[in-house]
């Protein structure tokens, strides 16, 4: 009996010191500089909002900053893995730092949750991006959009300007198959970098075009240049744009050339326009007032959203996970995996996440509205 009390408190002060020191550790790299720093500072910001504590175990977020570059972004991601013993990461920020971490998670076997838009990142699902997750939503899903507000507006003829990277090429390929599905035709193509200056060149080959309207494809404050360069040169046809943009920033760069753009965005950035019935308007009020209490009024942004949807289906998927194994053991980085991919009826700011096994993101058409740029300000565009 004795030997057995002894056993049993051995047992104890092994688990209470486990307890002790097993703190869950989630890796983020971000934009927080460079190109695509309007995205990743409010990403940084809204990582300060998410959980301490989950399932009883103390959460660390090592964050660092990969520049908007994705050589930094895999040195990152190896040292979050390597040094820190991090049980998931968070980011990155954009398309091509993302699916610049895919392979390094992949090797290490620990999860990953994008906040870059592109499926590429999560699709299709092999032995790598089975460790892949995001919370922005899919480009397809934007691009419908676009398609059919255009379509009940009149528009025959498009022209296409994107990023001259993953991101540009992968909304280039969504909107001919949306385009295509409304008999909308494409007239023009063009590409520019996240770094460029000037776009003289490639606008005036799409006014030569003479289209109906024109789609940039970019994300964060670069592609307000398109945009304003289209204006100087006298383009008067409608304007679209991508959820890539759907912040303050770039309102502030792109002043009166951006109004009366039209873009499809989650539901968090004009949540407190949408109807009462609405299903994301509570939780994407949630995260706003959280934002806006630790940052100021008017400062919140959808791309923050992203990150804090990333928060909340860590805290359904990690007590799961946590029957699975201990926190810094590659048990628990499988259980998690798994438990993210088993996330159900999970609210965010953008949407409602129900993952599976052959969907790594999770939202429905729930998670998008179309917007409109009036007098500096975005405005809910009610769908007829």
């Amino acid at each position: 009996m004795l030997a057995n009390k002894k056993a049993l408190l051995a047992a104890a002060i092994t688990f209470g010191c486990t307890a002790a020191w097993a703190d869950i550790n989630v890796g983020v790299t971000l934009s927080a500089t460079g190109p695509a720093a309007s995205l990743g500072i409010p990403e940084k910001n809204t990582i300060a909002l998410l959980p301490q504590t989950i399932g009883g175990q103390k959460i660390n977020y090592i964050v660092l900053d990969d520049a908007s570059d994705t050589t930094q972004t895999v040195t990152n991601t190896r040292k979050l893995i390597t040094e820190r013993n991090v049980d998931v990461i968070i980011g990155s920020s954009t398309t091509p730092t993302s699916l610049a971490m895919i392979d390094v998670v992949a090797e290490a076997q620990t999860p990953m949750i994008s906040l870059g838009a592109s499926a590429a990142i999560i699709e299709p699902q092999d032995g790598k991006k089975r460790w892949a997750f995001k919370t922005p939503q899919n480009d397809i899903m934007m691009a419908l959009a676009i398609a059919e507000h255009m379509a009940a507006n009149g528009v025959k003829t498009v022209g296409f300007i994107g990023f001259s990277d993953a991101y540009g090429e992968g909304w280039y390929r969504e909107t001919v198959k949306a385009l295509d599905l409304k008999k909308i035709k494409l007239v023009a193509n063009e590409r520019f970098s996240r770094t460029d200056t000037a776009v003289t060149g490639q606008v005036l080959k799409l006014i030569g075009a003479k289209p109906d309207a024109v789609l940039v494809a970019g994300s964060g404050t670069p592609s307000a240049l398109p945009q304003k360069t289209l204006k100087e040169r006298g383009y008067t046809g409608k304007y679209y744009q991508t959820h890539g943009v759907a912040n303050n920033d770039f309102l502030r760069v792109g002043g009166k050339d951006v109004e009366g753009t039209l873009l499809p965005a989650g539901p968090v950035l004009v949540a407190d326009q949408l109807p009462a019935a609405n299903p994301v308007r509570k939780s994407a009020l949630e995260y706003i007032n959280a934002y806006e209490g630790a940052n100021g009024k008017g400062s919140v942004s959808t791309f923050g959203g992203h990150a804090w949807d990333a928060g909340q289906i860590l805290k359904a998927a990690i007590p799961v996970a946590l029957k699975g194994g201990q926190p810094g053991t590659p048990q628990f980085r499988n259980a998690l995996r798994d438990a993210l991919e088993g996330v159900k009826e999970v609210p965010g700011a953008h949407g409602i996440f129900n993952m599976s096994a052959s969907d790594h993101l999770g939202l429905d058409q729930r998670a998008r509205v179309m917007v409109k740029i009036e007098n500096g300000r975005w405005k809910y565009q009610e769908v007829k």
